[in-house]
């Protein structure tokens, strides 16, 4: 869940030109084989990321840069704006008034498909998730619509989507604070396939909702807490792991979180606060896990910067280091 507002600070940043050209943050090239966090140290909340054909990864956040911002990198450290996924002409339209949150970028059927949430906020009947697509990462994305609304499906707070494909089969994950659901997709991934029925898959605690695949196990990555009260927020990122798609997914107690029970995976040190609202796990060169969240800068409280930390593995569970942000570590290997 975002806050839609455009900051001061972003339109200062488009109309000095940033467009295609690097906007990490000089700490990063503090010494060599080092990056510094934030990665790049102004608001890019709820991120998306996908290793694109081209050979470059493309992030997509949530529009405190109107109209979707599109970054891309060659290691994940530095990074550049490319642009915006839309125009204020071609924005999807069916929330007048809404916002553009939580993106969700994916490859499908030759096509690059960009699902997002658009509401007002609080607007937890009549927000809703849509879909765009591109030949290119960067775009243009032609806006396909809408996909559901809260009031049609009957899910309350329809937002935070996530596409995964099982057994050439497409299914769309989504949900904010009033349960997590799953629905299969037609073969284009553009609407729900008819007859589908929607299944629940946790509790009332969770949003922004990401599942990962690895032996034999699939991880929900999901957040949990406040959002979007700056320093006072209390977001963290927790994880359950389950044998099958579709759950139980379990604690490593055997707690369910259909029933709220998790692993908490990144919670506040002292300098960032909120660490939440993951994107997917990517890998480097080595294989190395990497995973992109948000955070608020207790030395930059404006906005969710965007934060990046190695992803460990012990016993088929993820862990970050220390279970918090990290200020400066290795970066990543291309």
């Amino acid at each position: 869940m975002t806050v839609h507002s455009i900051h001061l600070l972003f339109a200062l940043a488009l109309l000095s030109g940033c467009r295609a050209r690097d906007v990490s943050p000089g700490g990063n090239s503090h010494k060599e084989g080092a990056y510094r966090n934030p990665v790049i140290n102004y608001s890019l909340p709820d991120p998306s990321i996908m290793r694109a054909d081209d050979g470059y990864f493309y992030l997509y956040a949530t529009e405190n840069i109107r109209n979707i911002p599109i970054h891309r990198s060659a290691d994940l450290v530095k990074w550049e704006f490319t642009g915006t996924a839309f125009t204020d002409s071609t924005r999807p339209s069916f929330e007048p008034e809404g916002g553009l949150w939580a993106p969700d970028i994916n490859f499908v059927n030759g096509k690059y498909v960009l699902y997002y949430s658009m509401s007002v906020w609080g607007g937890e009947w009549t927000c809703g998730i849509g879909a765009a697509c591109a030949d290119r990462p960067e775009g243009p994305f032609t806006d396909h619509g809408m996909i559901f609304r809260s009031s049609d499906i009957d899910v309350q707070n329809s937002i935070d989507p996530f596409f995964i494909e099982e057994e050439g089969k497409k299914y769309l994950f989504w949900g904010s604070f009033r349960g997590i659901y799953a629905a299969e997709l037609s073969d284009d991934g553009l609407s729900l396939r008819p007859g589908a029925e929607k299944r629940r898959i946790s509790g009332t605690a969770y949003e922004g909702v990401c599942i990962h695949r690895r032996n034999g196990y699939y991880y929900m990555l999901a957040s949990v807490g406040s959002c979007c009260e700056g320093l006072n927020s209390t977001y963290s990122t927790v994880v359950g792991r389950s044998g099958n798609l579709f759950g139980p997914y379990l604690d490593r107690q055997g707690g369910s979180m259909t029933d709220n029970r998790h692993e908490t995976l990144i919670r506040r040190n002292g300098m960032f606060v909120g660490p939440g609202h993951n994107s997917e796990i990517v890998q480097d060169s080595k294989g190395t896990d990497w995973i992109f969240y948000h955070a608020v800068s207790v030395d930059n409280p404006v906005g969710r910067v965007l934060m990046m930390d190695r992803v460990r593995w012990e016993e088929d569970w993820p862990f970050v280091e220390g279970g918090v942000p990290s200020l400066v570590s290795d970066r990543p290997v291309f």
